[in-house]
């Protein structure tokens, strides 16, 4: 059996080699020479899995090592009789994380407090139920929209696209990429859209490029249409908008599911399903040795200070946004090495709080948010 496997992807090498020739390549000299004779691919978003690279070819099964799939032509896979995975949640929440520092790095910046306002989440999926959360914990208003749930669940727990619209101080967009249908993603976020929201909110992307119109994005920035934007997919990756960069609050290189945790995650997904399909007996097979920072423990003193201050830190202590978007602010041509040599980052859990003078009800918040409490 041969296997080709992104050598972008970590943790990932010895765990095939007892079973078959394994090939590691960067994605873009994935080609149709090297597939033909392999029996299944291994990749990441940037490898399209299409009739042009596989026809012809013994490939018999993909696995994604991402939440995304919109690289895999599902159609000629079903006509091929290939069959396809991709890794549901493997980095839910590292967006979380994303989205919580986002929010505290923007709220600081402009000296509002974030339980005085309305959050609007649209797609309540394995990202948006974690931001819900935290969101909740945060003590913020939280409306969600996610009509296919709604659908299924009833419309007890969600509210309308225009609710959002006119109640929001802070859209945040959480849904895969759809082209079509009702429901449909693509340019989510565009100009009628922006044009018919009742306060200035600040919108925030780290799902997918296409879900928000660039163009009308930065139209609706200059004509104070709305309050901000925060942005981590593009549209037309990596070639990015530079005008936008310059305008936006917080601009990072579609890292937001970047962590350790997440990464390790897909690939174990990615290994245990190619396992369940081939029989190759290591179903349960994880990952070993995710690097850590150096530091784990975060030590906080919270006397005379303000519950928000002492989450505040705590978020920050182990990812801040600040770092990646002055990175692609003084590189924004390198974005893909940005993402290439991407440091360490691990997420709340990973992480103990040493707390002197916190209460036991911000104790809580924290432990709600994924922390532990250090004895």
């Amino acid at each position: 059996m041969k296997i080709v496997i992104d050598n972008k992807i970590p943790y990932i090498k010895g765990a095939l080699e007892p079973f078959a020739e394994v090939v590691y390549l960067p994605g873009n000299l994935t080609t149709p020479d090297v597939v033909k004779d392999a029996d299944a691919l291994i990749t990441r978003t940037r490898t399209i899995c299409n009739r042009k690279l596989l026809a012809g070819s013994k490939v018999k099964f993909i696995a994604t090592a991402t939440i995304g799939f919109d690289h895999i032509d599902t159609d000629y896979c079903e006509e091929a009789g290939i069959k396809w995975t991709n890794a549901p949640g493997c980095n839910a929440e590292s967006v979380n994380q994303y989205i919580a520092s986002a929010l505290f790095s923007w709220s600081m910046r402009k000296r509002v407090d974030l339980a005085s306002l309305t959050i609007g989440i649209i797609g309540v999926g394995n990202v948006g139920k974690r931001v819900e959360k935290t969101c909740r914990t945060l003590g913020m208003n939280v409306l969600l929209n996610d009509p296919p749930r709604e659908r299924v669940e009833g419309k007890q727990y969600f509210t309308s696209l225009e609710t959002i619209k006119r109640e929001a101080d802070i859209i945040t967009f959480h849904v895969p990429l759809n082209e079509s249908g009702k429901d449909a993603t693509y340019h989510l976020a565009n100009e009628e859209f922006l044009q018919s929201l009742t306060k200035k909110p600040l919108i925030i992307n780290s799902c997918r490029g296409e879900v928000t119109d660039n163009e009308a994005i930065y139209n609706a920035i200059e004509a104070n249409d709305i309050d901000g934007f925060i942005v981590d997919c593009w549209e037309n990756e990596p070639d990015i908008s530079l005008d936008l960069l310059n305008l936006s609050d917080f601009g990072t290189p579609h890292i937001a599911g970047y962590s350790k945790d997440g990464k390790a995650n897909g690939t174990k997904m990615s290994v245990q399903a190619l396992s369940k399909f081939f029989g190759l007996g290591i179903d349960n097979w994880e990952p070993q040795e995710i690097e850590k920072p150096t530091n784990t423990t975060i030590e906080i003193n919270g006397n005379q200070r303000r519950e928000y201050s002492i989450l505040a830190e705590a978020i920050l202590s182990t990812y801040d946004i600040e770092n990646d978007d002055d990175n692609l602010r003084e590189a924004p041509l390198k974005f893909e090495q940005l993402r290439g040599d991407y440091p360490v980052r691990r997420e709340f859990a990973t992480y103990s709080v040493k707390a002197d003078n916190i209460n036991n009800d911000t104790l809580n918040k924290l432990k709600n948010l994924g922390f532990s409490i250090a004895e």
